[in-house]
């Protein structure tokens, strides 16, 4: 809403330093600061008011150490970081963007299943919260519109880099020539990112079109299965992770920051030109969003520190797995998802295979027996020894490095 005002003042008053609020680095920096001051400053009170209304987290007794001092301790603090992410996102980001309406359409809708499992939960007295289909109704639901969204909006489009020979000959006539005259026409296109492989692209309707070139016109439907896959999985996963203090939000701010590089970079024709990757017009608008949930994610950690004085819950985690998933899936990097998200990989794959082994060996052998000591992964490493300030310590440096290959595997081709 500022961004209009302001724009309106440069336009028809040349408003001294109204012209700041047209540059997308000032917009992004003043979103991470507004962000961040208000999960701070307010987040506090919310805290007070979760307290107020007994919203303390009920410990299952999993003979963990520490864990009977986490008993009361405030949930359902993810509405810290929705509200220190929309407020500034409302304020500084162009609302009219489908990116940014897209990535708003997602903090809501993960937000209210995430506040409906918390909510049955504290406030029913019903341990399991929200059934589990209705979760994944909801995770299918939003994979829908999200995919039906990205696949046939007007405003989804993308430039690819014109043929190497007619860059030659481009190049030759005039050495100078700027970087979008090396590109093609906007298109839409079900074309995405794939890391080390020469052409660094992969089109899911290759999927379908092998069987018949005909089948082309039905890519949509393969686009759209991805995306409810992915919001499913990352979701899922971010929720798992959230098991420790500190441990999801660390681990999801390193990640979206990741993200915020690959929206800039996409969405900046001569960055694109020169790491010769899909060009997304308008898609360099998320990075207001992702600075604001940054900032909401660091400010949330004031409080989520060991040792934790408020939990995000279901609602918080839910909200991070399905941004992530969304910002991954519009800047069409998610195929990206298992080495940058490797955390969460990690933590559900823990789960998996611990409940199929259990159930394996119990066919078998007539006992259940385990590959992990508890999963998911984070608690194995309690149940070790290891103090869960240095658990999530040493999971943020591994999300760190995985942040970085992945950052890597632009130019590894």
């Amino acid at each position: 809403m500022l961004y209009y005002l302001f724009d309106y003042l440069e336009k028809q008053f040349q408003f001294p330093g109204a012209s700041l609020f047209g540059f997308l680095t000032f917009r992004a920096a003043i979103a991470m600061i507004l962000s961040l001051l208000i999960s701070i400053v307010y987040g506090k009170y919310i805290i007070r008011f979760l307290q107020k209304k007994q919203v303390g987290e009920t410990i299952r007794d999993l003979g963990l150490e520490g864990q009977a001092e986490k008993a009361g301790t405030p949930t359902m603090g993810g509405i810290i970081i929705i509200l220190a992410t929309l407020i500034p996102v409302l304020l500084f980001a162009r609302l009219e963007n489908i990116y940014i309406i897209l990535l708003i359409v997602t903090t809501v809708w993960m937000g209210a299943i995430g506040f409906l499992d918390d909510y049955i939960k504290k406030f029913k007295n019903d341990k399991e919260g929200l059934k589990g289909k209705f979760k994944v109704l909801g995770q299918v639901g939003l994979g829908i519109i999200i995919g039906a969204t990205l696949y046939f909006h007007q405003d989804v489009t993308m430039k690819e880099k014109l043929p190497i020979e007619q860059q030659k000959v481009l190049l030759t006539e005039n050495p100078d020539i700027e970087p979008f005259k090396l590109f093609a026409e906007a298109e839409k296109s079900t074309k995405t990112t794939i890391p080390f492989v020469k052409n660094n692209e992969f089109d899911y309707a290759d999927l379908i079109t092998w069987v018949n070139p005909g089948l082309e016109k039905y890519a949509w439907i393969i686009f759209i299965l991805a995306a409810i896959f992915i919001i499913t999985a990352v979701s899922n996963g971010a929720n798992l992770t959230d098991g420790i203090d500190g441990l999801a939000a660390g681990t999801s701010a390193i990640i979206v920051l990741t993200l915020g590089i690959f929206a800039w970079v996409s969405g900046n024709i001569i960055f694109s030109e020169y790491l010769n990757i899909m060009y997304i017009p308008s898609v360099e608008e998320i990075t207001i969003y992702i600075a604001a949930f940054v900032g909401a994610l660091i400010g949330f950690l004031w409080y989520n520190t060991y040792p934790a004085q408020v939990f995000m819950g279901d609602t918080g985690s839910l909200t991070i797995g399905g941004i992530i998933a969304v910002i991954a899936i519009a800047v069409r990097k998610e195929w990206l998802i298992p080495i940058l998200c490797g955390i969460f990989l990690a933590e559900n794959l823990s789960v998996v295979m611990q409940v199929s082994y259990f159930k394996y060996t119990r066919k078998k052998y007539g006992e259940g027996r385990r590959i992990f000591k508890m999963s998911p992964l984070h608690h194995h490493y309690q149940k070790s020894g290891y103090h869960e300030s240095k658990i999530v310590t040493r999971f943020w440096i591994i999300g760190i490095l995985l942040a970085i290959l992945t950052i890597v595997t632009l130019k590894i081709r």
